[in-house]
């Protein structure tokens, strides 16, 4: 586990815009009902990493505020 904040603000954010990518590129406008879980899995997943990114963003500026 990354202990230093900055780590760890770095690390979600590479991890966020890699699901963002990942999740955008397989995106097909033609719905197959057999991928439809696994593309819903996908979405959540990307939703909590960007919002995970969103806090790690605020603290890491707080924390900047302070010294």
């Amino acid at each position: 586990m990354i202990k230093s904040l900055k780590g760890q603000f770095i690390l979600s954010i590479f991890v966020a815009i890699g699901f963002v990518y990942t999740t955008f590129s397989i995106i097909e406008f033609h719905v197959d009902k057999s991928l439809l879980s696994v593309r819903i899995l996908f979405f959540f997943t990307m939703i909590v990493a960007v919002f995970n990114a969103g806090l790690l963003t605020e603290k890491y500026i707080q924390s900047r505020k302070k010294t």
